[in-house]
């Protein structure tokens, strides 16, 4: 691992070899690579990247081989980026972000007691 960034040593060549020769390897080495990386995020930022990398084992379930899941992992990336809401969005119009997220409706949250069980 390349301490100074934090990032894993990647050797492309490596894991393609890896991915033809021996898929279960190939998986359980990603696996391990995702978990490193995902006890290296911010706590704040956890629940979203878990959720994204539901997402993308989602679509690579649902697809039948690596191309089409590559394409389809690619074009949800795009969408997050420039559709409609996406990030350039927000990046080109901040101040009519801000004017949305303080106008937004709020509401109490309510507490709850749990019922107590029958004995």
């Amino acid at each position: 691992m390349n301490e100074k960034e934090k990032i894993p040593d990647f050797d492309f060549d490596h894991w393609c070899k890896v991915a033809q020769d021996e898929p279960e390897r190939f998986e359980v080495m990603r696996q391990q690579m995702i978990d490193e990386l995902m006890a290296q995020i911010p706590s704040h930022l956890k629940p979203r990247m878990t959720g994204l990398q539901w997402q993308v084992d989602q679509i690579r379930k649902q697809t039948n081989d690596p191309m089409t899941a590559c394409l389809r992992i690619s074009q949800k990336m795009w969408t997050n980026v420039v559709g409609e809401s996406g990030l350039l969005k927000a990046l080109q119009e901040p101040k009519e972000l801000l004017d949305s997220l303080e106008n937004a409706p709020s509401a109490k949250v309510l507490s709850f007691e749990r019922p107590k069980p029958d004995k």
